[in-house]
């Protein structure tokens, strides 16, 4: 069974072009939220790659792999979000490729927390073999792993576009958004199997390591205070996973609001992207710019461009 959703895209764009006239303040919020967080993910990044004691801690490397899709997952949707608020049409054909880049950003992010959850196990649970399993070059080859296996999940409905639609699909101009590329119902069956299937698995995983490290936080062999912080981080992933995993459910509730009504569509989406883009990748900076001591003492320092000399002497790593 073939959707329509394409045409329905283009048919709304006068109608949404109207009703975005009087919602200018929420362009206008989105750009300044997306450049403070823009603005700390690149500080913090910087932080990472200014210190060779960062860059050789696999803990550090996986969270400024975290940052660095986090931060282009915004640059993205914002673009997206952008697209769509000035009823730019794109050539179908850039716009697949496109969505399907987002998509693909979608799944990075949780099989990032999932890998460093995993790293924390590995330190709380076994910390005598933590050195020699968690190495460099094993945490480079785990990112590798996870760019592979998020385009194989990602980009499930760009090889059906490939397949069956004409050359005439490719140069034909859309409102672009992810809703084209799903051109049979069988489609959004699958991406909500793989969706569930994702989800469930990654959360099974994150919460059986959470019980693992509350476990052996009560144990007299392992480090309280140690213990205790990195089951705190792990239920820090757990909400940030959450939420980053609901942004794959959203198309799903999108979608079907878009044929009643592309006002209430318009709505939802922004409060979407708000509230599961932007408000997950504020948690990044929560769990390791804050919390961390050593990150935290850099990234004061850098975040004010080095005027506060006061925390020069911590950089000495």
């Amino acid at each position: 069974m073939e959707l329509n959703i394409s045409q329905n895209n283009n048919s709304q764009v006068l109608i949404y072009g109207k009703n975005i006239q009087s919602n200018f303040y929420r362009v206008v919020l989105a750009q300044v939220l997306v450049c403070v967080f823009l603005y700390i993910n690149l500080v913090m990044l910087f932080s990472f790659f200014k210190k060779e004691a960062f860059r050789q801690d696999t803990r550090y490397i996986l969270f400024a792999h975290m940052l660095f899709v986090d931060t282009l997952m915004l640059i993205v949707t914002d673009l997206g979000m952008l697209l769509m608020y000035f009823c730019i049409l794109v050539p179908g054909g850039y716009c697949i490729l496109f969505c399907t880049f987002m998509e693909t950003l979608t799944f990075y992010t949780p099989l990032t927390l999932t890998a460093m959850c995993l790293e924390r196990y590995i330190a709380i649970c076994i910390p005598l073999r933590h050195a020699e399993i968690s190495t460099v070059h094993r945490t480079l080859f785990g990112v590798l792993l996870i760019w592979i296996l998020g385009f194989i999940l990602g980009s499930t409905s760009l090889f059906t576009v490939l397949a069956t639609q004409p050359v005439s699909f490719y140069v034909e101009s859309y409102i672009c958004s992810y809703e084209i590329m799903l051109i049979y119902v069988w489609q959004s069956d699958l991406r909500s199997c793989i969706c569930l299937v994702v989800f469930l698995a990654i959360f099974f995983f994150i919460a059986l390591t959470y019980v693992k490290i509350m476990f052996a936080a009560r144990a007299a062999s392992v480090e309280k205070t140690s213990a205790s912080k990195a089951r705190h981080t792990v239920l820090l992933h757990a909400v940030q996973l959450v939420l980053s995993l609901i942004a794959l459910v959203c198309p799903f509730i999108e979608t079907p609001i878009m044929q009643i009504s592309f006002n209430i569509f318009s709505d939802v989406r922004y409060f979407n992207f708000l509230s599961f883009t932007l408000f997950p990748r504020c948690l990044s900076p929560l769990i390791y710019g804050v919390r961390d001591e050593k990150f935290y003492s850099v990234f004061c320092y850098y975040i004010i461009c080095g005027i506060n000399k006061s925390v020069s002497p911590k950089l000495q790593m």
